[in-house]
């Protein structure tokens, strides 16, 4: 299956605790970090979730 790098570039903070565990679920650790994750349904729902606390790399 396809990957898909995906960057954090929004804090966390003030963030509803829900949020705050999807974040931690994709694996970020910091700000600025870019994982690379398999494109699952999973995983993509996952990103529409928090899209305004990350992008998604080239």
């Amino acid at each position: 299956m396809a990957t898909i790098k995906i960057k954090q570039v929004r804090s966390a903070i003030k963030r509803p605790a829900r949020q705050k565990a999807t974040i931690k679920a994709l694996g970020f650790k910091k700000l600025n970090q870019v994982i690379e994750k398999e494109a699952t349904p999973q995983i993509l729902g996952m990103i529409k979730k928090v899209e305004h606390m990350v992008v998604v790399v080239g």
